[in-house]
């Protein structure tokens, strides 16, 4: 999976503002800091829909741009965004779990109105984000 960086800046009185360097068109703002990493990542899906995305720049070359040093030494700070494809077919997988587990699982999908499978893809696309 890609990832990028991702450039995060909040000025007083204002949204947090997301923007890459890698990709000038893309960026993104949350209200809550919570909310960024899920805001970019969308903003990120709905840009490779359409463009052509580059290659993701290593840690270094970042903060190598005299751009991204000055926004650092301002406050702003450095996310990873993943790049999670927006392909929407539905594919069937089998998996395993303990009863337990499976019992806890269709429990929490249904106090939710959900599916299983759509309360775990939920549950992955958060763990996945989180990581970055």
């Amino acid at each position: 999976m890609k990832t990028y960086f991702a450039l995060v800046e909040k000025d007083k009185d204002s949204a947090f503002g997301v923007r890459f360097p890698d990709i000038p068109g893309v960026f993104s703002a949350a209200d809550q800091q919570d909310d960024v990493v899920a805001q970019a990542v969308e903003a990120l899906q709905l840009w490779a829909e359409d463009m052509p995305l580059p290659a993701p720049s290593p840690h270094e070359q970042i903060v190598a741009d005299a751009d991204v040093r000055e926004a650092l030494a301002k406050g702003a700070y450095l996310i990873s965004v993943p790049l999670i494809d927006n392909d929407s077919a539905v594919v069937r997988a089998n998996v395993t779990f303990e009863r337990g587990m499976l019992r806890a699982i269709d429990a929490a999908a249904h106090d939710r109105g959900l599916t299983r499978s759509a309360f775990l893809a939920s549950a992955a696309r958060r763990e996945i984000e989180a990581k970055h």
